[in-house]
């Protein structure tokens, strides 16, 4: 199957400085450098020179590498030459994988949680999407919803690994959704409160179908997408 065109993007970019604060400055970077990568700001393929990113942010080489291979090593980046990286565009086929992994541990996981969810945070969630769909919002707002909608369900498994597993399954799903034309905010919203539905009940297996049934949905869109 196809990968979705990438569209040209500039190879440049304007990052404020770091301030200097307890955590390190490696530390700092990546925190820095990933949040514009999910958030779309540095889009896949544009280049990321070391010495470049170091001078904008107002640190040295060594904690701006130090952030560089971390990301690099997470497969949010991968290597150009000895001094430059690059966002990883995701293909077609480890897109599905990893929608096909989310499957399987997403649904385990809010089959786990259904019996012992806390209902005021299934209150505090769909609060948040009734103001998400009564407002306008960008996508950022909306991808930082999806993190925690989600993030909340696997921790709420009791599974203290289902919640890393989910985040760096969604991490690898969304450098796909970076440089795809794909957006389905409203779509997600609705299913999203299909899931707090079912999870209000406390069944397991109602729960269980709600969250597959949204995964698939994603997948659908993307595969509408490519024949189009």
């Amino acid at each position: 199957m196809p990968s979705l065109p990438s569209p040209a993007q500039p190879a440049t970019i304007t990052i404020a400085p770091l301030e200097v604060r307890s955590a390190s400055l490696a530390e700092q970077a990546y925190d820095r450098l990933r949040t514009l990568i999910l958030d779309r700001m540095i889009h896949a393929g544009a280049p990321l020179q070391e010495g470049r990113l170091a001078d904008e942010l107002g640190i040295s080489r060594t904690p701006m590498r130090e952030a560089l291979v971390r990301l690099a090593g997470e497969g949010l980046l991968v290597r150009r030459d000895a001094r430059s990286y690059a966002v990883r565009a995701l293909g077609t086929k480890e897109y599905f994988d990893c929608m096909r992994a989310r499957e399987v541990i997403e649904c385990e996981a809010i089959a786990l949680a259904a019996p012992r969810i806390d209902l005021a945070e299934l209150d505090r969630l769909q609060a948040e999407i009734e103001a998400l769909n009564a407002g306008e919002h960008d996508e950022t707002e909306h991808w930082h919803f999806d993190d925690r909608f989600h993030a909340f369900i696997a921790a709420a498994s009791g599974n203290v690994v289902f919640p890393r597993l989910v985040e760096e399954l969604r991490v690898n799903a969304r450098l796909f959704r970076l440089h795809s034309p794909l957006h389905r905010q409203r779509e997600n919203h609705d299913e999203h409160g299909d899931i707090l539905a079912a999870l209000r009940t406390r069944d397991p297996e109602r729960s269980r179908e709600a969250m597959r049934a949204h995964l698939r949905s994603l997948q659908d869109d993307v595969k509408r997408a490519l024949i189009d």
